[in-house]
């Protein structure tokens, strides 16, 4: 009878051996695909916070990257990994909120507009946070999110559109200028509290950037002119969106 529980008791002890080895194996199968997803697309979902409340993380770094590729020594997002992420985002029943965490100094206007205007059309609560800086067509994403924070000194650079290539020098060119900033103000000032009068004034501000026309915004600049809603940080953002949520 000792001989038969004793041989009961090992496989048992083999058995949850084998088990525990399993999970170990499956959490490890989970974490490298975190990690490849970090690094192929800059997104993770932050699912053991205890309040059974999943949050999809979206980094936006670098330039922001249009419909050519840039080369590979740069830093980049890619729209069509973001884009396609929100829509998964909406359709599922998992996903509670959206963190967006921005360090990146602009990139393509229509890129970033599209993922801004994404951004702006969730049903989901979405929180940004700006860490580094969020400039030029990067400040239309900050404030497409439902409530924003920047750290203390984080900035923002507002100025004018910006065209590369060949530019013709007729009106419908300066109409064409004029019509994507207009958009561009548009979407920011219908986004924050920012004054249209205002931000267009720090936008074609000559006497702060040295071989620019604009405005840099540190931390609570950004949120005394209304464009962000409060300065924080990671602990501030989470803690909001859970809050939304």
């Amino acid at each position: 009878m000792a001989a038969l529980i004793f041989v009961l008791k090992s496989i048992a002890v083999e058995r949850n051996r084998a088990m525990s080895q399993e999970k170990r194996k499956d959490k490890l199968d989970i974490e490298e695909k975190k990690d490849e997803r970090i690094e192929k697309t800059g997104q993770v979902e932050l699912d053991q916070n205890g309040k059974m409340e999943d949050i999809h993380l979206i980094s936006i770094i670098g330039e922001i990257e249009g419909h050519e590729n840039l080369s590979n020594n740069s830093k980049t997002t890619k729209y069509e990994h973001i884009l396609p992420s929100l829509a998964a985002i909406e359709d599922s029943k998992d996903i509670q909120g959206v963190l967006v965490l921005l360090n990146t100094m602009g990139g393509d206007v229509e890129a970033g507009l599209a993922i801004a205007e994404m951004i702006a059309s969730l049903s989901k609560p979405t929180v940004s946070l700006v860490l580094g800086g969020s400039h030029s067509i990067g400040v239309p994403i900050a404030v497409s999110t439902d409530y924003s924070f920047i750290v203390p000194t984080g900035t923002m650079v507002i100025h004018p559109v910006r065209m590369n290539g060949t530019v013709i020098g007729v009106p419908q060119t300066f109409e064409y200028f004029k019509l994507i900033q207009d958009r561009i103000t548009s979407f920011v000032c219908n986004h924050c509290r920012a004054n249209k009068k205002v931000y267009e004034e720090l936008m074609t501000e000559t006497g702060i950037l040295t071989k620019d026309v604009g405005t840099i915004l540190v931390g609570e600049d950004a949120v005394k002119y209304g464009i962000i809603d409060e300065v924080g940080g990671i602990d501030k953002a989470i803690a909001k969106l859970h809050e939304l949520i």
